[in-house]
C-alpha cells in the first residue's frame, strides 16, 4: 500500500503530457514549443482536442476541403501552420485572424480561388506565406499591407493576370518572390512591375518563367522584360488647312539609348498586308525611295501615311534596335467616318480632345488594351470631303494629320 501511495504522489508531481488527438502525434521541442504532427492521416477536418500550447501544427497531405472560422480556435499560439497538399477550396474569413504569433503559413497545392486577405491584417509577425499552386485570380490592392516581417512570398502557379501598382512596396523585409506560371496580361497596368523588378533587391525566383500570356505580341515574353513603352496621342494643329487629297496619319517614335538605337517599323494591316521597314524610306532631300511612297519613314523617327484609308488600318510597331537588344511599342489604328468625331468617340480616346492630351501608360495605366487589339487603339476620323468643305467655309478647319507619339528607351 505504501508503494502504491508513493507512485501516485510521484505521478501527481510529474508534468502532464500535452493534449493530443488520437490521429496526431505530439511532442515538445527543445525551445519549449509543442509540435502536433498530423500530416498524412487522411483527415477531412482539423482534429479537435489540440493543446492550446501547440505552436507548430502540421496538417499537410490530408483531405481537408474547407476551413471554418473555428477550425484553429484551440491553438491561438500557433507560429507555424502547414496545410499544403490538401483539397482546400474555401477558407472562411476570420480563420487566421486569431493567430497573431503566426510566422509561417503554407497553403500551397490546394484549390483556393479566393482567400480571406483581410485576415492578414492581424498577422504582423508573418515571415513566410505560401499560396502557390492554387486558383487565385486576383490579389487585391493593399492586401499585403502591414506584413512588415514578410520575407518569402509564393504566388506562383495561380491564375493571376495583373497586380495592383505598388503591391510589394509595403513589404520592407521581402527577400524572395515567386510569380512564375501565371497568365499575366502585360498591359499598361503591369508596366510598373518591370520598373520595380529593375530597382529592387528582392530575388524574383525563376523570373524567366514569369511570362506574359497577353497581349498576343508579348505572349511568351518575360514580364521583367516587357517594353517600358509609352503611348500618347496628340491632336493635329487646329488651324491646318484641309488636304485636298485626303487624311495624312503621322506617327512619331522617339527613342533613346546607348549605343544610339536605329528605328525600324513593322506594319500589319487588317487586310493581311505586312511591311517591314528597316530604316528611312525618305532621303534628306525629301524624296521617297523607289517603291516606298506608301509608308514614308523619316530618319528622325516620324512615319507618314498619306491618304490614310481603311486598307491602312492595323498595327503599327516601332522598334528601337542597337547592339544590346530590341525594344518595341505598338499602336492599333482604325478609321471611322463622322461629321462630328466627338459624338462617336469616348473622351479619353478622342484624338481631337486636346492640344497635347497625353494619356499614357506611365500615368496610371488607365488605358487598358482593347480586347484582341494589342496595347492601344486609336480611332482616326475621316471627314467626308463635302463636310470638310462646309467646315472650311463656316467654322474651324479640319486637321491635316493626326500625329501619334510613341516613346521608347533602350539602355544598358
Amino acid at each position: 500500500m505504501r508503494s502504491l501511495l508513493c507512485c501516485l504522489a510521484l505521478a501527481a508531481l510529474l508534468p502532464r503530457s500535452p493534449a493530443c488527438p488520437s490521429p496526431c502525434s505530439c511532442s515538445a521541442k527543445r525551445n519549449g514549443r509543442l509540435l502536433a504532427e498530423c500530416a498524412y492521416r487522411e483527415l477531412r477536418h482539423v482534429p479537435r482536442g489540440l493543446s492550446p500550447n501547440v505552436t507548430i501544427l502540421t496538417l499537410s497531405a490530408n483531405r481537408l476541403a474547407r476551413l471554418s472560422a473555428a477550425s484553429l480556435a484551440e491553438v491561438p499560439e500557433l507560429q507555424s501552420l502547414w496545410l499544403g497538399y490538401n483539397h482546400i477550396a474555401a477558407v472562411e474569413p476570420g480563420t487566421f485572424s486569431g493567430l497573431p504569433q503566426l510566422r509561417n503559413l503554407d497553403l500551397s497545392h490546394n484549390r483556393l480561388a479566393e482567400f480571406p486577405w483581410q485576415d492578414l491584417r492581424n498577422l504582423s509577425a508573418l515571415q513566410i506565406l505560401k499560396l502557390s499552386n492554387n486558383r487565385l485570380a486576383a490579389l487585391p490592392g493593399g492586401a499585403l499591407r502591414g506584413l512588415r516581417e514578410l520575407r518569402s512570398l509564393w504566388l506562383n502557379d495561380n491564375q493571376l493576370t495583373t497586380l495592383a501598382r505598388g503591391t510589394f512596396e509595403a513589404l520592407p523585409a521581402l527577400a524572395q518572390l515567386q510569380l512564375f506560371h501565371n497568365p499575366f496580361n502585360c498591359s499598361c497596368k503591369l508596366f510598373w512591375l518591370k520598373a520595380w523588378a529593375d530597382s529592387t533587391s528582392v530575388v524574383i525566383s525563376r523570373a524567366g518563367s514569369t511570362l506574359c500570356a497577353a497581349p498576343a505580341r508579348l505572349r511568351g515574353r518575360a514580364v521583367t522584360e516587357i517594353p517600358a513603352g509609352r503611348l500618347t496621342y496628340l491632336s493635329g494643329p487646329a488651324d491646318a488647312a484641309p488636304a485636298a487629297d485626303g487624311l495624312t496619319l503621322t506617327l512619331h517614335c522617339s527613342v533613346a539609348g546607348i549605343p544610339p538605337p536605329e528605328i525600324h517599323w513593322k506594319i500589319r494591316t487588317s487586310s493581311g498586308r505586312r511591311v517591314d521597314i528597316r530604316g528611312p524610306t525618305v532621303a534628306r532631300d525629301g524624296v521617297a525611295k523607289a517603291g516606298r511612297q506608301r509608308f514614308l519613314a523619316f530618319k528622325n523617327g516620324t512615319m507618314a501615311i498619306p491618304n490614310f484609308g481603311k486598307e491602312d488600318e492595323g498595327t503599327y510597331t516601332c522598334l528601337a534596335v542597337n547592339d544590346v537588344g530590341i525594344r518595341d511599342v505598338s499602336v492599333n489604328v482604325a478609321l471611322a467616318g463622322s461629321g462630328n468625331p466627338a459624338e462617336e468617340l469616348p473622351a479619353r480616346d478622342d484624338p481631337h480632345a486636346g492640344n497635347a492630351g497625353g494619356h499614357s501608360c506611365a500615368k496610371g495605366g488607365e488605358l487598358d488594351p482593347h480586347p484582341g487589339m494589342g496595347e492601344k487603339l486609336v480611332i482616326v476620323y475621316s471627314i467626308p470631303r463635302e463636310a470638310r468643305s462646309a467646315a472650311g467655309a463656316a467654322g474651324p478647319r479640319i486637321p491635316l494629320g493626326i500625329p501619334l507619339a510613341l516613346g521608347l528607351l533602350l539602355r544598358w
